[in-house]
């Protein structure tokens, strides 16, 4: 099974992935855009935009080849979103505007980074693209300004239906 958990950046992937694997308990692997566009080299880090720059084709066609050799697996990433992965349930994290401003500013986000994301959470370009990459019957989409715990029990209802 491959639980595909996407977003705007500060709405909780990693933390969510992170607990939705100890809940699931062994067998299950947790894969992160970044590290695995680092590890396979896809991409270029744009210095004055002080971010990774994927091309999301190869990233595409990378991931498909390390799906074929797993068994259960996590995606989390806001890049998967923009993909067309072979996925049985999506997750689209949600998060208040106000929240994810104060979530970025935490991280150390540059201002305009954080507007940038804002923007986008307040535009639904995470929901637009799996819509259109995955459609709505795949699609959990879920807002994450209260509990781990609530969150993590209803992917894991979701994955058990």
């Amino acid at each position: 099974m491959i639980v595909l958990i996407t977003g705007t950046p500060g709405t909780g992937k990693s933390t969510v992935a992170k607990a939705l694997k100890a809940r699931l308990g062994q067998g299950w692997t947790v894969i992160n855009d970044r590290e695995f566009c680092k590890k396979f080299k896809i991409g270029f880090f744009d210095k004055k935009a002080q971010e990774l720059e994927v091309p999301v084709k190869k990233l595409e066609a990378k991931l498909k080849q390390k799906l074929k050799k797993e068994g259960s697996i996590i995606l989390e990433g806001h890049l998967f979103c923009e993909t067309k992965i072979p996925a049985d349930i999506i997750v689209l994290l949600r998060t208040s505007p106000k929240l994810l401003e104060t979530r970025l500013l935490g991280k150390g986000y540059g201002q305009l980074k954080v507007l940038d994301n804002v923007f986008c959470e307040m535009t639904d370009y995470c929901k637009a693209n799996v819509l259109k990459n995955f459609g709505k019957n795949k699609v959990l989409e879920l807002n994450n300004d209260k509990g781990l715990k609530e969150i993590t029990a209803k992917i894991l209802k979701e994955i058990k239906n």
